[in-house]
């Protein structure tokens, strides 16, 4: 009984101290900036963005159109063994096996609506046009390769 006494005694102490270091610890000013100082600096991050964003839309423009890029060499390698095994091109997505990427307008993220224009037995054309304006100017993006492989931006944004 006489340890229970003392061990109870003990946590009394620690708490007391605690208690008095709480006490202390409130009454010290801690430093920290203000909400005006935060809104200034949040505004001025604001204005830098927008002055910088005309400068880097024709980076974005260029990234994106990568996407165009990629999709028309595998709808060139595509056709290619299409006109393999049946010694002609072919207008039709199945037939080659291409499956496109649903659409940003359709909830998905593909930024180019892919068609083959043309295919005879020994041509082929296909085009890569943006379904967004990337850059703002009223010009969308086309892109389109044949059967030599030649991709070209006939279109640029």
């Amino acid at each position: 009984m006489l340890i229970v006494e003392e061990i109870i005694k003990k946590v009394c102490q620690k708490f007391e101290h605690i208690q008095k270091m709480k006490i202390h610890i409130t009454r010290k000013k801690l430093k920290a900036f203000t909400l005006m100082e935060l809104l200034v600096v949040l505004i001025i991050i604001g204005i830098l963005v927008l002055l910088a964003l005309p400068n880097l839309m024709p980076l974005i423009s260029k990234a994106k159109s990568t996407e165009a890029q990629l999709q028309l060499e595998h709808i060139h390698t595509l056709e290619k063994s299409y006109f393999y095994l049946h010694s002609k091109y072919s207008t039709d997505f199945t037939e080659i096996s291409f499956e496109p990427a649903v659409l940003t307008t359709k909830g998905g993220n593909a930024n180019y609506q892919i068609e083959i224009i043309e295919a005879t037995n020994n041509t082929f054309k296909a085009r890569a046009t943006a379904i967004t304006d990337f850059d703002g100017d009223g010009i969308f993006n086309v892109w389109e390769v044949d059967q030599d492989k030649h991709i070209k931006e006939v279109t640029p944004d």
